[in-house]
């Protein structure tokens, strides 16, 4: 590669997979910059370099980026707010700086860009005929990703199901199935209980960013991997939130979709979310058999173990060391 320097760029740090992308790179030995909108009081908070910056100007993205092997474009708008007007300007700006520094892009995925017609196995290759305007954007930003490589950019797309995560934000199972700093009653199933989902543990995202990495020179000039993550049905899922919080009684039941349909005319969030209800109708498993061949096994935590901290995370269990400071 050009730069000599380990030096990696997330911009949208502060959100769920940029911050798993900073924890694990910095761990692989990556010097980090974190470009957000608002950066933490002390300009070097677990070690990272942040760097105030709005990811909608060009000059911003430019200056963060300079010297960087890597950019990480983990950013989002929040809520949802705006997505089809400001996705594919970030993500250009993004494309820009990885010209400038000849930096490969890195670019957390979904399967929002396939249809039902790519259904139930998605492969790397499978056509992708997205049914919303969103996986609309998310199509075309991998058009413009592969366009990019005529112009010496790289690109790294990892593809991922719903995300479970301890620092996830605003996902279906925190904001759905569970309600955040509460303890789990009932787990609100938004799909028919016997058809499975595509779920990834966000730590496990950073890690496997990380290590891809770790091997760039293997990687082509644009390379994507399918996370498979935790292939789970309703009744499988709620078992293990019953096991990670060691509560058998946890209610399984329907999510109440036809309460949104009233209130999603005036919340974008929900409007979004109603969209994307095809992909709780039918199987959509991601297969991660090029990823497991790369790595040479499965990067995946056990689910017990992921749920655990991701309940702790939002606040819907308690953690051990919590628990012992109370007792004692």
């Amino acid at each position: 590669m050009m730069n000599a320097s380990k030096i990696a760029l997330v911009v949208g740090a502060n959100g769920g997979i940029g911050h798993e992308a900073c924890l694990a790179l910095k761990r692989h030995g990556w010097q980090i910059r974190a470009l957000v909108r608002t950066p933490p009081s002390e300009r070097n908070a677990h070690g990272i370099t942040w760097i105030k910056g709005d990811a909608l100007r060009t000059a911003d993205v430019l200056a963060a980026a300079k010297g960087v092997r890597i950019i990480v474009h983990a950013v989002n708008p929040p809520g949802y707010r705006g997505w089809d007007k400001v996705v594919l300007p970030m993500l250009d700006n993004t494309i820009e700086a990885a010209k400038a520094e000849r930096a490969r892009i890195v670019l957390p995925g979904t399967i929002y860009n396939f249809g039902p017609d790519a259904f139930p196995l998605l492969r790397e290759d499978s056509p992708q005929r997205p049914i919303t305007r969103k996986g609309e954007i998310r199509a075309e930003m991998e058009r413009r990703l592969a366009a990019a490589a005529r112009s010496g950019v790289r690109t790294l797309i990892l593809r991922c199901g719903e995300f479970i995560g301890p620092h996830a934000g605003n996902t279906w199972f925190a904001q759905g199935l569970v309600q955040p700093n509460k303890p789990v009653k009932t787990l609100r199933y938004p799909g028919d209980y016997r058809i499975g989902h595509a779920w990834a543990y966000l730590p496990d995202v950073g890690e496997t960013m990380a290590r891809l990495l770790d091997r760039e020179s293997e990687l082509a000039d644009v390379d994507t991997f399918h996370f498979g993550g935790y292939w789970l049905d309703g009744h499988e899922m709620a078992e293990a939130v019953r096991r990670a919080t060691n509560n058998p009684r946890i209610a399984l039941r329907h999510f109440p979709w036809w309460l949104t349909a009233p209130l999603a005319p005036f919340m974008e969030t929900l409007r979004e979310l109603r969209k994307m209800r095809y992909l709780w109708k039918s199987p959509a498993q991601l297969d991660d058999s090029k990823l497991v061949a790369f790595l040479g096994g499965k990067p995946y935590t056990p689910i017990d173990e992921a749920l655990r901290t991701t309940l702790i995370g939002i606040g819907c269990l308690s953690s051990p060391m919590t628990s012992a400071a109370v007792t004692t």
